[in-house]
This record gives C-alpha cells, sequence and structure tokens, in this order.
C-alpha cells in the first residue's frame, strides 16, 4: 500500500496531472453528460465538475449496459442495475444526484422471483413448475388433449378477467397424461396475475402427515398455508394410503374451509365415482360409504370435471 509521501509525491507529478485533466476532460465532452447539460441548463460546468466522481459513475455503468454480457456477469457495482441521475435544486442551486435503477433483465428476474414466491408445493418436483411453458407445445402434444386443455384455458382466461371464483377443476386420466404439468401451468398462469398457489403429491403428503402429526405447530402452518392460499391443488389424489385421521380430520378441515371460498383442484386416475369408493375405504377402518359420501359433498359440487385422454408422455419432453 501507498504511503501519503508516495501519494503527495504522485500529485506533484505533471504527466499525472495532465492525464487527470484529459480524463476530466474526456468525461465533460461525453455525449451522456452533454445531452445532461442540455436537458438542464442551470448544470455549468463548474457544477459538473463537483461531481466527477457520480458522471463518471454513470458513463460507465451506461457503457458495461449497452456492452451488457448478461445478468450473471454484470459488471456494474451493483449487479442488474444502472447509475441513473436526477437534478434537483437545493437552497437555490441545482444539485447532481445518483440513484441505482434495475435494468430489463433484473426487472424481468425479480418478476419470475415473486411468480416462485406465490406458488408452494409440497413433495412435487420444482422442475415441473420451473422448466416453462409453451401454449402451442401443449396443445400439440396429443390432439386427444385439446377438449381438456381448451377448458383449462378458459377457466385461466375467466379468472384472470373476472377473479377468483369458489368453483376448481377436476382432471381426471390415465398415467402420464399430463395432468400435474398442466395444473403447474394453471398455477403458474394464475401466479403471473397475483394469486398464490399450493400444489400437493397426495400419496407423499399422507405419508409424511405420521410424522407430522406429533409436530402440532407445523401440522397447523401446513394446514393453514393449504387452506388459506387462492389455488389449491391435490394431485394425485385416490393415490394415497388413507387413515381415517388424514382423511376426516386434515383432508375434511381444509376441504371445509375452502369450499364457498377459494377453488380447490385435483388430478386423479380416479373418476368422480372411483374417487368417492377410495374415500370410503381405510387402511384402518375398512369401508365407510357415508364417510366417504360426507368428503365427496365437500368436492364435487365445487369443481369442473375435465376427463383428459392421450398418450402417457413421461419420458417424451
Amino acid at each position: 500500500m501507498e504511503s501519503m509521501s508516495e501519494v503527495l509525491r504522485s500529485m506533484n507529478n505533471p504527466a499525472l496531472r495532465q492525464r487527470s485533466r484529459d480524463l476530466e476532460q474526456r468525461l465533460l465532452n461525453n455525449p451522456l453528460v452533454k445531452q445532461l447539460q442540455a436537458e438542464h441548463p442551470e448544470l455549468d460546468e463548474t457544477r459538473l465538475r463537483l461531481h466527477l466522481s457520480r458522471l463518471y459513475q454513470y458513463v460507465e455503468e451506461n457503457r458495461n449496459c449497452t456492452n451488457c454480457p448478461g445478468l450473471d456477469k454484470c459488471p456494474n457495482d451493483f449487479q442488474g442495475h444502472y447509475s441513473k441521475l436526477t437534478v434537483e435544486t437545493v437552497s437555490g442551486s441545482p444539485e447532481l444526484y445518483e440513484r441505482k435503477t434495475a435494468c430489463r433483465l433484473q426487472v424481468a428476474k425479480d418478476n419470475q422471483d415473486n411468480i416462485r414466491k406465490r406458488i408452494r408445493s409440497f413433495y412435487v418436483d420444482e422442475r415441473v413448475l420451473n422448466e416453462g411453458y409453451d401454449e402451442i407445445d401443449i396443445m400439440g402434444k396429443d390432439p386427444r388433449r385439446a377438449p381438456a386443455v381448451n377448458q383449462l384455458f378458459r377457466y385461466i382466461e375467466n379468472t384472470k378477467e373476472n377473479g377468483l371464483s369458489p368453483h376448481g377443476l377436476y382432471m381426471f386420466g390415465s398415467f402420464g397424461t399430463g395432468k400435474t404439468f398442466l395444473m403447474c401451468y394453471l398455477l403458474h398462469e394464475l401466479a403471473v396475475a397475483g394469486y398464490s398457489g399450493v400444489i400437493v403429491y397426495m400419496p407423499d403428503f399422507v405419508e409424511d402427515l405420521k410424522s407430522i402429526m406429533m409436530d402440532g405447530q407445523k401440522l397447523k402452518e401446513t394446514v393453514d398455508t393449504m387452506k388459506n392460499c387462492d389455488l389449491l391443488i391435490f394431485d394425485d389424489i385416490g393415490a394415497e394410503n388413507l387413515n381415517p385421521w388424514a382423511r376426516d380430520h386434515v383432508l375434511g378441515a381444509i376441504l371445509n374451509y375452502r369450499m364457498n371460498r377459494k377453488p380447490t383442484f385435483y388430478t386423479s386416475n380416479y373418476p368422480l365415482d372411483g374417487l368417492e369408493k377410495h374415500l370410503s375405504f381405510t387402511s384402518k377402518d375398512g369401508e365407510e360409504q357415508y364417510k366417504g359420501q360426507r368428503l365427496m359433498d365437500r368436492i364435487a359440487p365445487f369443481v369442473d370435471v375435465m376427463p383428459l385422454h392421450g398418450d402417457n408422455q413421461r419420458g417424451n419432453r
């Protein structure tokens, strides 16, 4: 590190002083600085010389943005932001102020991050939520899916135009026809519109409840999240091994709270009548038809049924 005496000696170096003056003049003659002066004639050269460091930062970061190497390699001091100068009058004199402004790439990233924050998944592979969606690709995967896909598109557009309805969707079909993918698309599109969503993979959720049930606080937080989110998806319902407590005190409580309030969505390999049979049977108590019917009274009246036809797409994406 240089000593103070070395710094003072360098200041007395004529060549260094001339280089500093040349740099200052190039900065004051820079088109961006000239444009700033044209927009604010009250900024004379004397006033500008008081803010050379801000002008330098302004010019350098603008140059970096013009030759943008991408957000991850942004060379600016505050990644994804550039210096923006404003002029304000303070005590009768113009003053130059600098503020950091997000660039378009940072704005786009922030928007995507905010969308992801609106969606929570329980036991669903995050890659399904984050891999991106192409509507043409969705439609073109299998022509037999078109009626269900069009119904999904209509639901999304109707929600964007008219707001949330307490009515959700019940999508059923064979293995691998894209039920989870399409419901994740719905979540993504409505998250863009500002709605929060949760998707729950039912087999793993019900299995995990066995350990959560001993942690009252975690159980309450999990159930409250599912009760209060704008959009709730029970993915692959009917594939879980139900016990009476999970069915009646967890699933039943969530559905009882949401009906007539917020929409709940389902994917299943069963049509509705098949789901009722599944919900009527538990590993502990065997068949209890009236309890299955009781739960179906909180599902069937609040969904539009969407049969999804097509070939198994797993491994083809």
